[in-house]
């Protein structure tokens, strides 16, 4: 049984990542601030009050799961705040900066002891942290800082390739979820976490480190 470790597990594609895997007969260890009736109803390992920009509440976690293996750790969990030129929502931009960039840093360093040769990262990020595909500008912070973690996914796979640890920098295409204000536009969470999936299970050491879309498409960046 493989056992995944999901961020931001409470809602969205992250409650989505948890169904399926449970649905695919693998172990969840399911983390977030607070959980829901959904996620509580699925039967997973829930682990409560794991803020990832507080460093403390990510230490409490590895506490908590020291001498638990993990095999796939997916760095899910993230925030939108609106920013433009005219606005630019500074407080809003650090905060984003903090969830968005530093926080699956600061989980992966956490949790490194969990991990084994043969483990893989996960790093949700967003294409509209790509530079060369930014042709509308403007939601600076979302922007500035996805493309931060995907710098962070990339050296991550770096430093992990030595221990036998892939990394994929993953987008999840336009989702229908409370923060894209369910876009009639996007696509079911189910549908991205299908293709998510099958980014995470091909991913090998000869691939780490790449930028995908959900379906498959390999990104600029």
């Amino acid at each position: 049984m493989t056992t995944y470790l999901v961020t931001g597990a409470n809602r969205g594609i992250g409650y989505e990542y948890c169904k399926q895997l449970k649905d695919r007969g693998d172990k969840v260890i399911a983390v977030c601030r607070h959980s829901s009736d959904e996620l509580d109803q699925l039967g997973v390992q829930v682990e409560t009050d794991i803020d990832i920009s507080d460093k403390k509440a990510v230490q409490t976690l590895a506490t908590t799961l020291k001498g638990q293996s993990i095999d796939v750790l997916v760095n899910n969990a993230g925030i939108y705040r609106q920013s433009s030129l005219s606005d630019l929502n500074l407080e809003g931009i650090r905060e984003q900066f903090e969830v968005n960039a530093l926080g699956p840093l600061r989980v992966t360093q956490a949790l490194l002891p969990n991990l084994k040769k043969g483990s893989k990262v996960a790093i949700m990020t967003s294409r509209m942290g790509s530079i060369e595909d930014n042709t509308s500008g403007s939601t600076y912070g979302y922007r500035m800082s996805k493309t931060a973690v995907s710098m962070a996914g990339k050296s991550l796979s770096q430093d992990l390739k030595s221990k036998g640890i892939a990394v994929a920098i993953l987008h999840p295409g336009l989702v229908s979820t409370g923060m894209t204000n369910f876009n009639d536009s996007g696509i079911s969470p189910a549908e991205s976490v299908k293709g998510l999936l099958s980014r995470i299970d091909q991913l090998t050491l000869d691939t780490t480190g790449t930028f995908w879309h959900a379906n498959g498409e390999v990104l600029p960046w």
